[in-house]
């Protein structure tokens, strides 16, 4: 064929080790509904920036620092940042990416996380606690998109990698990472139940 691609956007999914990560996960929902129970500072700030649902981003941003139990979710992801950084052939040599930031989000129904990316971050990504039955995906734009000046619309039916957005559906227990400039949004959840997860950048610099 004579089309090749170039300039490829990766997205990495995968789950945690098989092996007890139901009873991790029950660690974590206790320790994200404690965290917002506790959080003034965080509920107030949400209040604002995140109306109906909650988010440590303004308030408690490091829970790896904070929390035991998120000190071992860092390590448990380390393995994937890594593996995701050779797929996108980065040149780490003589520094390593560190996790910046973690922290938390609860989204209650008709919530909505609007469209952003991560600045002065190198690797984003998002792990979930907590996807009742029907709860949003993560929604990507293609990076070219107010490029595309006279282009026709894609078919319907096209493949994932020509369609301008993409939603990677949440699961329980899955990770999700991007690189941080690559925008995303989480749409409207429209089931009764939270939607939980936990969001993270990683650096090299």
């Amino acid at each position: 064929m004579p089309a090749r691609a170039l300039f490829p956007t990766l997205v990495y999914e995968a789950r945690l080790p098989a092996a007890g990560w139901r009873s991790f996960n029950r660690r974590l929902l206790h320790e994200c509904l404690q965290t917002r129970a506790d959080d003034v500072a965080g509920r107030k700030w949400s209040s604002t920036r995140y109306p109906g649902g909650y988010t440590s981003y303004g308030s408690l941003c490091r829970m790896h620092t904070l929390s035991p139990t998120f000190a071992a979710l860092e390590r448990k992801l380390r393995r994937h940042v890594r593996t995701f950084a050779r797929t996108l052939e980065f040149d780490l040599e003589g520094r390593e990416l560190a996790m910046t930031d973690c922290w938390i989000n609860i989204m209650p129904r008709r919530v909505v996380h609007s469209l952003h990316l991560h600045p002065l971050a190198t690797i984003s990504g998002t792990y979930y606690v907590r996807t009742p039955r029907g709860a949003s995906g993560i929604k990507f734009e293609d990076p070219r998109l107010d490029r595309f000046m006279a282009a026709p619309p894609r078919k319907p039916d096209c493949r994932p990698e020509q369609q301008p957005w993409v939603t990677v559906p949440a699961a329980a227990g899955k990770v999700v990472l991007f690189e941080s400039w690559l925008r995303h949004e989480v749409p409207p959840n429209l089931v009764a139940s939270e939607r939980i997860s936990i969001s993270f950048n990683y650096g090299w610099f």
